[in-house]
């Protein structure tokens, strides 16, 4: 058997919002590699017989290094198994993939990327709203809230951030907030500028608040979500028809 691996996106944590391509290549693999977001319910749909690694990464605990994940995957892709490296969200948004990519292709080993549902897309759908507006916000832009070393990534301090007319996705948005808040007010940006904070995504613990970008600071201290997957939209939102506030 040739050394195979597939990248499955398993979206946001709702078992419900797989795609049927992602699940058949989940009940037919041998060795699923998985991280701490695809854990839970998407487990529970895996084969008896199938070996689970956990490769997760989360912030302030101990993880496996990025080395070692992509030296694990190879081992096992050529061991003649059916590799599922399953990542969360859409594994091709900040998730590592290029690294583990690079890893395989190093090994001569074929790959195949199978996309998924991004947490942001299942947040705006739970929140009831769109995510661009015809005439507010014709531009969406992704940013991640730390870099390697854990920092707000300061080659993201340009005035994009601050554009009003677009709308921003702040992922693992928690730890550097404030950073970000800051920059933004500096820039110009208003304090009262529309902003939604969506915790645990699609979960049973899922939390989708609107706000402002001032008050997102405050909220994520006070709702001590710091060991739960946060994102922080702001920009020309409608979120009026949102049902719970920071106060709720």
């Amino acid at each position: 058997m040739k050394s195979f691996v597939s990248f499955v996106s398993s979206g946001p944590g709702d078992p419900d919002l797989l795609t049927i391509k992602a699940l058949k290549r989940i009940k037919s693999a041998n060795v699923i590699l998985y991280d701490d977001l695809s854990s839970g319910s998407i487990l529970d749909l895996v084969g008896k017989k199938t070996d689970l690694i956990s490769v997760g990464k989360r912030a302030g605990y101990k993880s496996p290094k990025q080395d070692e994940v992509s030296k694990l995957l190879v081992e096992y892709a050529k061991s003649g198994n059916r590799v599922v490296r399953l990542k969360s969200g859409d594994c091709s948004i900040f998730g590592r993939l290029e690294e583990e990519i690079l890893a395989l292709k190093k090994a001569d080993i074929e790959y195949e990327i199978i996309p998924g549902v991004s947490s942001i897309f299942a947040a705006m759908a739970e929140a009831g709203i769109s995510l661009t507006r015809r005439k507010e916000s014709r531009k969406v832009q992704f940013i991640t809230g730390h870099d390697l070393d854990g920092n707000f990534p300061k080659n993201l301090k340009n005035k994009s951030l601050s554009d009003k007319n677009t709308t921003t996705v702040v992922f693992m948005a928690k730890k550097n907030y404030s950073v970000l808040l800051n920059f933004l007010i500096c820039e110009g940006l208003s304090k009262s500028t529309p902003a939604i904070v969506a915790v645990s995504v699609s979960k049973a613990s899922q939390k989708i608040y609107k706000t402002t970008i001032e008050k997102a600071k405050d909220f994520l201290i006070k709702e001590n979500v710091k060991n739960s997957p946060t994102l922080i939209i702001y920009g020309p939102l409608d979120i009026s028809s949102i049902k719970y506030d920071e106060n709720s």
